[in-house]
């Protein structure tokens, strides 16, 4: 799928797809450059069409398979999504020489939010508030 999916210039080079009991429930290629949208990377196209496919926000019970140890927003959606197991081909190392390197991404995941290279500032915090707490008092939220 990686291969077909640079051959045909539809993205980069990245496949996954998400397996349950043996079947594949979904499949995702690269598709960055094709959708200009820097959120879709292989693992979340797979995530986002499984859970369509399974009708769920949660994947347990599934694991995925992706040509690449995955990046640090894909790491993040393969928790958020409550995947079993992760299996990959390539290492993040493998894939900054091919010219994908994501080390400063999982650098500034270590630096607090006032030292990090896009300059980030809290404002608002007290009317910020206001949203969680009206999460917390609605009987009806479901828990993720």
């Amino acid at each position: 799928m990686a291969i077909a999916n640079v051959e045909a210039g539809l993205g980069g080079p990245f496949a996954a797809v998400v397996v349950k009991n043996g079947a594949v429930i979904a499949r995702g290629t690269n598709r960055v450059t094709t959708t200009n949208d820097p959120t879709a990377h292989a693992e979340v196209v797979a995530i986002r069409a499984a859970c369509a496919a399974l009708t769920t926000f949660e994947l347990k019970g599934c694991e995925i398979y992706t040509t690449c140890e995955p990046c640090p927003m894909c790491l993040g959606a393969i928790y958020w999504a409550h995947l079993d197991a992760v299996k990959f081909g390539s290492t993040r190392d493998d894939a900054a020489a091919a010219g994908f390197d994501d080390s400063l991404i999982y650098d500034e995941i270590a630096v607090t939010f006032n030292r990090r290279k896009i300059p980030m500032e809290a404002c608002m915090r007290d009317e910020a508030q206001a949203v969680f707490a009206a999460w917390t008092a609605y009987a009806s939220r479901i828990h993720y």
